[in-house]
């Protein structure tokens, strides 16, 4: 089997990359070690085309196009012209995208067309009360229209995007997205008992829909009970349409208002992905407040290290989390109650460290890294054998 996955976010050096780029590589090295060809076709973070192998994994990155009001027309044009190439050399019987990615791609008999539902354009629109784009909303629906099966990471996601794109009736499969199982490894519970006391840590891009402004805001009710009590924050830097920064908005705006308190708070930026589990192991709590998430990777990562976590109660947090049992589940909204269920944390060390354990029993038995790859290439196995339509 040859699968192709088509993302501009594959992880690389020195650019930041998403979840869904953490995905793409971690199903795809594991793809390989089943024997599986794995491509991977999207536009390169710089202007010029770069091919490249990684653990087996061959990445081509394409020269974007800068030409304005086209370069869509010109991008797609250099990845349908990619993937005709990659094809003949080695047949392809899979390719997966996400939401839009097939707008403007043409279909090839013989190959199988996924999507795989990471939260598209109708998806958060709706989530983050906002209209839709009428050319984004345009791509989605053609690309739905060409997929010939599609994988939903939630209950949630999957119905949620129903509500505005249909499936037509192609098959969809319920696959979560794995946990890396460099987050499970053994040697990693001994660091987790060593650290600083009361260390709330957050690791997600800083921007609103992360809920870090009300985490922010959080930390002052939680530092008048808890007064050496720090907010570590790992993550990217969110820019707003004008380029300016939004963690420089929160150090101008929300920051001051709590005085000395916004000292213990420390932006420590984007961090390798090698080096995210030394941020959770010497966490007391970590914290998730997302105003909206498809599945979210950042809580089932801190829980497979055994970490209490407070997590979103909205989208699908509560398939993640049973309240007080696997985890804390918090109004994202609400500073007050994220601060609750923070000071619950640090006032009930050894209940909170039994939750991390069921937290941690939880994503072995549902979200281990093995399970999920045999998921998806059944369901991959299963639409090959398919009567090519």
């Amino acid at each position: 089997m040859h699968v192709c996955f088509l993302t501009n976010e594959f992880p690389k050096e020195g650019f930041p990359h998403g979840g869904v780029g953490s995905f793409v590589k971690t199903i795809a090295q594991e793809f390989v070690k089943k024997g599986i060809k794995v491509s991977v076709i999207g536009m390169n973070y710089t202007l010029n085309d770069e091919t490249e192998y990684i653990d087996g994994v061959a990445i081509y990155r394409l020269k974007k196009s800068i030409v304005k009001g086209l370069s869509w027309y010109f991008n797609s044009k250099a990845i349908n012209k990619k993937i005709l190439e990659v094809h003949k050399n080695n047949p392809i019987q899979i390719i997966e995208s996400p939401e839009l990615g097939f707008a403007f791609i043409s279909k090839i008999k013989k190959i199988k067309y996924v999507i795989r539902l990471h939260g598209g354009h109708h998806f958060f629109a709706e989530s983050e009360k906002r209209k839709i784009n009428k050319w984004k909303g345009f791509q989605e629906k053609r690309s739905f229209k060409k997929a010939d099966a599609f994988i939903a990471v939630s209950q949630y996601v999957k119905i949620h995007t129903g509500k505005y794109l249909s499936y037509n009736g192609k098959p969809i499969a319920d696959i979560c997205n794995p946990i890396n199982s460099v987050f499970l490894k053994s040697e990693l519970q001994s660091k987790c008992e060593i650290g600083p006391e009361n260390r709330i840590v957050f690791v997600g891009t800083v921007c609103e829909k992360k809920g870090i402004r009300q985490l922010v805001q959080a930390f002052s009710f939680v530092k008048k009970q808890f007064p050496n009590a720090t907010l570590e924050i790992y993550g990217r830097d969110w820019f707003f349409f004008d380029g300016s920064s939004y963690i420089e908005m929160l150090k101008l705006k929300e920051l001051p208002k709590l005085g000395a308190f916004a000292n213990d708070i420390n932006f420590h930026g984007a961090i390798p992905f090698i080096d995210i589990p030394d941020a959770y192991a010497t966490a007391s709590v970590c914290v998730f407040p997302s105003h909206m998430e498809t599945q979210g990777l950042v809580a089932p990562e801190a829980m497979a290290m055994g970490k209490t976590v407070v997590f979103t109660k909205l989208g699908p947090g509560p398939e993640t989390i049973v309240d007080y049992e696997t985890g804390l589940l918090c109004d994202p909204f609400n500073p007050d109650d994220i601060a609750k269920k923070i000071v619950w944390v640090l006032s009930n060390k050894e209940k909170a460290k039994k939750i991390g354990e069921m937290g941690r029993k939880f994503v072995v038995d549902k979200l281990d890294l093995q399970k999920i790859v045999n998921q998806n290439y059944d369901f991959f196995n299963q639409l090959c054998l398919k009567k090519n339509s």
